[in-house]
């Protein structure tokens, strides 16, 4: 492969050929601008000589201006003789009418007298500026066109009006076959020169690109997976060692092809079963390997996160530095619930790409989703808080009430009542607490039975607010009786107004769970309205859904407690509500039930304009007749 080149098996000599027709090809190019050049400056130089005098265009001005035609044509005639225009021009007079005054032409004399046709002419004489052009004929060729407006000249030396225009048309013939004749030598010497050019590179080209695209066809199949064809060898010179280096790569890259994408296919099948997410950096922290479930969890697309910091796709480069990472592979937790529109809490484990000697070359991330997890965590420590908090307040309220009876207020015929009636109201509290609680118990872990039945719904909650409405009598009539007695105990006044529609609705629910979730929400309208307030019920139709609403007039719910309303325990008015003997674990039970019945609840809510609570249930309208028919 090193053996010495002999001059004409170089390759630079090659080049040096190729070279020299570049060279010719420039002379040709250079050759044909100069001609251009000639032809542009000899029609410059023609244009520049067809011209008259100045004096000459004042006298044929004040010729146009004398009185009788006769002599002023006369004075014309002679004036134009006096004119010596280039390449024997024709020139022509023409007043401020159109009408021809004079000719040079001797043939064309029976022209004067009569109006001039052209356009150009007529421009001229209506805006008074200089026109030159081309005028082309079948018998006498292109032919310089140049009409020059006579103006008169007042005695102060400036122009007057215009009385007329100067036409003078010259025959480009000569100019043109001058022209022509150069281009026809050019052309000839450049048709020798490109044949013999074209020889001679053919003869190289054939001779250089030959090896040459042979050595590319065999690359393109390498770029496809190819590697069994080889490149033949033409000589000992440059091409002919790069053709045997060619075939030399292409054995070596298949080796470490096959041996690469086998790695290749591991590495990918382990990612891609994986249910941990997978980050891979260089040893700059810039992330050059990422796994479909990283992506995932990240909402990320590859092509978005190739290249870009690990610290800024993690959103920890306010906190922790690449060096930090490095040094101390601690565990972290990132919450990405603000950047994602569900909650997503990782538990990130890092590890370092290290080398046999010890050089660190990158960073490996394992991301595991721990939301859940760390979900149920905190819904248990906030659970025991709020049912210690619960159970807590009744008990130690009971335990000073008895401790106050031990030591003698039970003798007390005043106080000994109303102590004994604070603990056993405590005490209904505490069982109304516990029976929630096993209520959600059974929900949360499906051993509450739902006994599903057909019902009319329209008649379902009618009857329900029914019972309410006889309710809120019955308690008017007592109250009314002891009026006498105890006008504080009087009970809260509400109006309930009815929006439902008329036709039958039969969908399957659980009675007695339904009941309840109805109570919840309506016994809720009741405590947080006004005294005197109106709550509005109404049902309605949609397409495979019937929406039940019940809106009261209370004081309403903040937009940020909107989405814990349902949580077990949660409060937006904690002291009013246990005033009024809420456990708050009423709405997450109607939530609990609603949801088991395939069905939605949600609030609307203003703060100082009410809420209003939405149960959504499926509803697949049935056809009169059929098996419904009694026989």
């Amino acid at each position: 492969m090193n053996k010495k080149i002999r001059l004409f098996q170089s390759i630079h000599f090659k080049i040096a050929i190729v070279f020299i027709l570049l060279l010719l090809v420039t002379v040709e190019i250079i050759g044909a601008y100069f001609v251009r050049s000639l032809e542009q400056q000899n029609v410059d130089t023609f244009k520049t000589s067809i011209n008259i005098d100045p004096y000459i265009q004042d006298k044929l001005a004040t010729d146009l201006m004398q009185e009788g035609n006769e002599t002023s044509d006369r004075d014309i005639k002679s004036t134009i003789s006096q004119a010596e225009v280039a390449n024997s021009g024709q020139v022509q007079v023409i007043d401020a009418k159109g009408t021809i005054r004079g000719n040079s032409n001797v043939n064309e004399q029976s022209s004067v007298g009569q109006k001039a046709t052209s356009a150009s002419i007529k421009n001229v004489l209506y805006n008074g500026q200089t026109y030159e052009g081309y005028e082309y004929g079948d018998k006498t060729g292109a032919a310089y066109t140049k009409i020059i407006p006579l103006k008169s000249t007042s005695t102060t030396g400036d122009t007057g009006n215009i009385v007329g225009a100067v036409y003078i048309s010259v025959n480009m013939n000569s100019v043109y076959d001058n022209i022509n004749q150069i281009v026809r030598i050019f052309l000839i010497a450049s048709l020798v020169a490109g044949l013999l050019g074209t020889l001679i590179s053919i003869v190289i080209s054939r001779a250089i690109t030959r090896p040459i695209d042979e050595m590319k066809k065999q690359a393109i199949r390498m770029a496809r997976g190819d590697y069994s064809g080889q490149v033949r060898i033409y000589g000992q010179d440059e091409l002919g060692q790069l053709a045997v280096a060619v075939n030399n790569l292409s054995v070596r890259v298949e080796e470490a092809q096959e041996a690469s994408e086998s790695e290749r296919r591991r590495l990918d099948s382990v990612l891609a079963h994986m249910t941990d997410g997978v980050i891979a950096t260089d040893r700059r922290g810039n992330v050059i390997i990422i796994n479909e479930t990283a992506l995932e969890f990240l909402n990320r697309k590859n092509e978005d996160t190739i290249g870009v910091s690990i610290l800024k796709l993690l959103n920890i480069d306010k906190d922790y530095t690449l060096r930090d990472l490095l040094e101390n592979q601690q565990e972290l937790l990132l919450d990405f619930s603000e950047q994602t529109d569900h909650d997503l809490i990782l538990r990130a484990d890092f590890s370092l790409i290290q080398r046999e000697t010890g050089f660190i070359s990158g960073l490996v991330a394992v991301l595991h989703d721990v939301t859940e997890q760390q979900k149920n965590d905190r819904e248990r420590r906030e659970f025991v808080s709020n049912v210690s908090h619960e159970l807590r307040t009744p008990l130690t309220s009971m335990r000073s009430y008895i401790e106050a009876l031990n030591d003698g207020a039970w003798q007390d015929p005043e106080v000994a009542p109303q102590f004994l009636k604070v603990t056993q109201e405590e005490t209904d509290r505490m069982i109304r607490m516990i029976n929630d609680l096993l209520s959600l118990s059974r929900l949360d872990s499906g051993t509450s039975k739902i006994d599903l039945e057909y019902l009319n719904l329209n008649e379902f909650f009618n009857y329900i607010l029914d019972r309410f409405d006889m309710m809120l009598k019955t308690d008017n009539e007592h109250t009314g009786e002891a009026s006498s007695v105890n006008q504080s105990e009087k009970r809260k006044q509400y109006t309930i107004k009815r929006e439902i529609t008329r036709r039958d609705l039969w969908v399957e629910v659980d009675p007695d769970k339904f009941m309840q979730v109805i109570d919840n929400i309506l016994n809720n309208a009741i405590k947080y309205s006004p005294d005197g307030g109106v709550i509005t019920a109404r049902l309605l139709e949609t397409h495979n859904h019937v929406i039940l609403s019940i809106s009261d007039q209370g004081l309403g719910i903040p937009r940020k407690d909107l989405n814990k309303i349902f949580d077990r325990f949660y409060r937006v008015d904690k002291a009013r509500s246990r005033k009024q003997g809420g456990t708050g674990l009423g709405l997450a039970i109607s939530k609990e039930v609603v949801e088991a019945l395939n069905g939605r609840i949600w609030v609307d809510s203003q703060e100082g304009r009410g809420s209003t609570f939405y149960i959504s249930l499926p509803y697949d309208p049935l056809d009169d007749g059929g098996e419904w028919d009694e026989a």
